[in-house]
Formats: C-alpha cells, sequence, structure tokens
C-alpha cells in the first residue's frame, strides 16, 4: 500500500510539474513510470517466491490484476501519460498463474470443508430431540440451504473481485462441488429416513427438508 501511495502521488507530481520543465526527447515521465514499475514488479515477484498464506496470496493477486492497473494506471491524473507507456503486469505471467492456482485450490478446499461441517451439524440436529423451526407456518431446515448458497456466493464474489478468469474458474471448479455435497445430504437424509422412525419429531424433519429443495433449486 505504501509502495503504490508513494508511486502514484510521485508520478503525479511528475505529470504536473517536473515534465514540462525538460525537453519531450528526455521522456522524463516514462523514466520516472519505468524505474518505479521496475522496482514495484520487483518487490511483487520477491513476494511471489516467497512462502505467502492463503490472505497474502489473494492481497497479492489483487494487486496483479485489480488495484494496479484498474486504480493506479487508470488514475485520471496518470492515464493519459501511462498509456504512452508500455508497463506491463507486475508478475510475469507464469508467476501469475502459479499463484491463481494456489488461490483457487485453497479457497475451494477451504469452501468444500465449511459445507461438509454444516451438514455434519444439519445431521446432529435431526438426532436432537427438538422440534425444526417453523418459518411462515412451514417447517423449515433452511440454515443448511443458506449457508451453502451464501458460502458459494460469496467465494465466487471473492475471486470475481480479483479477476473475471479467476471467479469463472472458481465459480465451475464450486459448481462441480455442489452436486456432490447435494449427493452426500441426500445420502444422509435417506439414512436418517431408514433409521430414525421412531424418532419423536419424524415427520416434521422430513418436511423441513423436502422444503429445503426448493431453495437449492
Amino acid at each position: 500500500l505504501h509502495l503504490g501511495k508513494t508511486m502514484k502521488e510521485d508520478l503525479t507530481v511528475v505529470v504536473k510539474y517536473i515534465k514540462q520543465l525538460y525537453p519531450p526527447e528526455f521522456h522524463v515521465f516514462s523514466t520516472y513510470a519505468e524505474l518505479y514499475h521496475s522496482y514495484f514488479a520487483s518487490q511483487a515477484k520477491k513476494n511471489a517466491e516467497s512462502h505467502l498464506e492463503d490472505k497474502d496470496i489473494y492481497l497479492l493477486l489483487s494487486w496483479v490484476h485489480n488495484f494496479y492497473p484498474k486504480y493506479m494506471r487508470k488514475d485520471h491524473a496518470l492515464a493519459e501519460e501511462l498509456e504512452k507507456v508500455q508497463l506491463g503486469s507486475l508478475l510475469p505471467s507464469s508467476l501469475s498463474k502459479e499463484l491463481e492456482k494456489k488461490y483457487l485450490d485453497s479457497e475451494e478446499a477451504t469452501i468444500k470443508s465449511s459445507l461438509s461441517k454444516c451438514l455434519d451439524k444439519e445431521i446432529q440436529r435431526w438426532k436432537e430431540d427438538k422440534e425444526p423451526e417453523k418459518l411462515n407456518g412451514h417447517f423449515q431446515s433452511e440454515l443448511l440451504a443458506i449457508f451453502v448458497i451464501q458460502s458459494m456466493y460469496s467465494g465466487q464474489k471473492r475471486a470475481k473481485d480479483i479477476s473475471a478468469a479467476v471467479g469463472q474458474e472458481l465459480a465451475g471448479r464450486l459448481w462441480r462441488e455442489l452436486p456432490a455435497f447435494l449427493r452426500s445430504y441426500k445420502d444422509a437424509f435417506e439414512d436418517f429416513k431408514e433409521k430414525s422412525k421412531k424418532h419423536r419429531y419424524y415427520k416434521p424433519i422430513l418436511i423441513a427438508n423436502i422444503n429445503n429443495c426448493w431453495n437449492f433449486r
């Protein structure tokens, strides 16, 4: 953040006050821009090649795909001059792709794990001596559907905030996970139907889960 702010502020000073003090053939702005970009890119590459936590990978990718090209290089005071300078990306394509894969693998695994834990909690609730909650007079087991849908939506949104391509890739991965989750849910529910017919709230639990189908659709 400090480096990005410094680069943006300094280049703004160059374009407003310093550039006109030199002859055009000195290419003062492009010289400053290229040097700043080179240093910024070297720091990004150094970070990318070190051991990064998931949140750091997300932040670095956000800089590469989002903050740097959209908010710094498109700044109204700098955009016209920066368009004349071929600065390129903050990271080499191969390194950026490697980080994207790490991020996508981690995000997919995290969401998959949280869905599994949520289903385990739901199954545990079926075993409790407790009637399901009602919504508008109907038995519901909405917590499961809401959690699953929100987890997938928020995961896709986070990825899309990095770039449209990363968001699309994660969306594809999660939509392959959803049928697997629903099969696990169906298997657990069928097992409950078969083995828990003497449960005090057997029928309300069945109704609550059947009502879940609409939300998942």
